[in-house]
């Protein structure tokens, strides 16, 4: 990105280093003032928002009486007041696009007016006249207060202006003194309609939480100066050209934290290289299309051939250091037949993973795309046994164990011997041996997602051993995790579901057949499809403490795999619910 150099530009370069030196750390938690618009509902705004709903009942015991339902009006929601890349406090969401999607309706509707349309065209690098079906980057600012008003309120709203609001009817509303929000705002027209304030806010036990003397904010000079800017529509914009410019001259360090209680620290990368930017783009072709092989939610893959090497690489925007920092953090550090080779990375203009290169694709390329010949049984149950093995390897063999959070078939690769290899780290997150991980945001692809996990955001590596059930639940059918009842969409049913209607039946062969992939015609033994599918259906149990461990997981496949062994695991299994439906009891 060029700027062209004026009085306007030097006014936010000022800014920017402004914000830089006095942004340090963040306070970690802020509020926002969502506006529930009638026909909305608390599970598609916790899942817009990354939290769950039992998260948001927490801080608004008054309007929402249970999960299911939720009152029109002003609710508060939590979420991570970050020091994004030293530039602004703030917090980056990441939104799944739908058909039909505009910046306006993210921004206005489905993010109540937390973001701005402008702050969603500079984050995002689609045209606003079409949006593909991927992610979106989403900024909400917050605030940690300012000591040089009171020290009495550590937690803040940000609060998005309504028509017909006065500063009187906000303090009424949230009973504080007008002066002090005005302190809070200096020079603010709290009767705009339109912008956001900030506003003291209470946590689950009704109490104002007071300033932490270890938390740095903006000092309160800049706070004043840089609020205005914000509801006059500028700060936004101002960010942005501040994170604009920092992502150019940012780079890597290796001995840098992934944030402050944010992750890992002390990423070693001794066993991957660093490449230039300039041969990466030489040996793409300057990124063309003809050498892209794919894209996914934190940017697209082009083939390459590196120092006599094949290789895919992965181009990601600076947003999504987070998922960088994360890849970089397993794959430098986890290294198993069954995952997917970290070669090396740059960090120059953008961020780039290096992998190896996996020629057959991806497994939902395999079951659903067209132009390829139907997997053979045998290949499934292998596909399924590998990357079994490559998930036990991260949940019990590495200390602290790594839990992958996005398996699906897609991160799934399939090599030229048709053996797997799981893929794409971006949203692993680390746990320590044999403990469940306290309420995290939402990441992950739906029809994925466990029940503890989608509803209160509750991470273990049982989270993978779900998604992995549905996996097998795919390599049975060839059937997408979410099936769609219509050709419109409107209707949809999840994999599970559809799976478990038929093995709760007294004789399900019948009906399991029907679900079948045609493609395989009567090429395959029924019985190791119902035992394939038992075994899914114990890894999908709603209650994760009867799921099964990958370890367990692995010998069942194995035993399958071979055609000369009996399927009598029960002397491998710990788990005696698992041993029953294996066995069909």
């Amino acid at each position: 990105m060029r700027f062209r150099i004026g009085l306007g530009f030097l006014v936010l370069l000022s800014l920017c280093f402004t914000v830089k030196s006095q942004c340090i750390r963040s306070c970690d938690l802020a509020l926002a003032s969502y506006f529930v618009w009638p026909g909305s509902n608390l599970s598609f705004i916790a899942r817009v928002m990354e939290t769950s709903a039992l998260t948001i009942g927490s801080y608004n015991k008054d309007v929402v009486p249970n999960r299911d339902s939720v009152q029109v009006g002003r609710i508060n929601i939590p979420f991570s007041c970050e020091c994004v890349n030293g530039n602004f406090l703030g917090y980056m969401f990441d939104y799944d696009v739908n058909s039909g999607d505009t910046y306006h309706t993210v921004a206005e509707t489905y993010f109540s007016n937390l973001t701005t349309v402008e702050a969603m065209e500079w984050f995002n690098s689609y045209s606003p006249t079409y949006i593909p079906h991927s992610q979106l980057n989403v900024s909400v600012n917050c605030s940690c207060g300012n000591s040089a008003v009171s020290e009495d309120y550590g937690l803040f709203i940000t609060y998005p202006l309504r028509p017909g609001e006065t500063l009187a009817s906000i303090a009424q509303n949230v009973q504080l003194d007008e002066t002090l929000l005005q302190r809070y705002n200096p020079g603010v027209n709290f009767s705009q309609g339109s912008g956001f304030v900030y506003i003291p806010g209470k946590d689950p036990n009704g109490s104002y939480r007071p300033l932490k003397s270890s938390s740095k904010g903006l000092a309160g000079g800049a706070i004043a100066g840089i609020i205005v800017a914000v509801i006059a529509g500028v700060l936004l914009l101002a960010g942005g050209a501040c994170f604009g410019f920092y992502r150019k001259n940012w780079r890597y360090k290796p001995e840098e934290s992934n944030g402050a209680g944010r992750g890992p620290t002390g990423i070693s990368v001794d066993k991957s290289v660093e490449f230039s930017y300039e041969e990466l783009s030489r040996a793409t072709d300057n990124f063309s299309l003809a050498n892209k092989i794919g894209q996914g939610g934190f940017g697209a893959v082009y083939y390459a051939e590196l120092r006599g090497e094949k290789a895919a690489i992965k181009k990601m925007d600076m947003q999504a250091s987070k998922e960088f920092l994360a890849e970089l953090n397993v794959l430098t550090r986890v290294h198993h037949l069954n995952l997917v080779r970290l070669i090396g990375y740059c960090v120059e203009g953008s961020l780039f993973l290096v992998y190896e290169y996996i020629e057959n694709g991806n497994l939902s390329q395999h079951l659903r795309g067209s132009g390829r010949d139907p997997l053979p049984w045998s290949n499934r149950v292998q596909i399924a046994l590998d990357s079994a093995r490559g998930l036990e390897y991260i949940h019990e063999h590495t200390v602290p164990v790594y839990i992958h959070r996005d398996i699906k078939s897609a991160n799934i690769l399939i090599d030229r011997n048709f053996h797997a290899k799981v893929a794409d780290f971006g949203l692993t997150k680390l746990t320590e041996v044999g403990s469940t991980s306290l309420p995290t945001r939402l990441v992950g692809t739906f029809g994925y997602m466990p029940p503890e996990y989608a509803q209160y955001g509750e991470v273990s590596p049982k989270v993978d051993v779900y998604a992995f059930g549905v996996v097998i639940y795919e390599l049975i059918s060839a059937k997408e995790a979410v099936v769609r009842a219509d050709s419109s969409g409107s209707e949809s049913r999840g994999l599970v579901g559809l799976f478990e209607e038929v093995l709760n039946q007294p004789d399900p062969k019948e009906d399991l057949r029907k679900l079948v992939d045609p493609r395989l015609g009567d090429n395959y033994p029924l019985d190791s499809v119902r035992k394939m599918a038992q075994l899914a259906k114990a890894c999908t149990h709603e209650n994760k403490d009867l799921r099964p461990s990958m370890r367990s997981i692995v010998v069942a496949l194995m035993t399958l795999s071979s055609s000369t062994e009996d399927w009598d695991v029960g002397s491998f299994y710990e788990n005696q619910a698992l041993v029953n439906l294996m066995s069909g009891r």
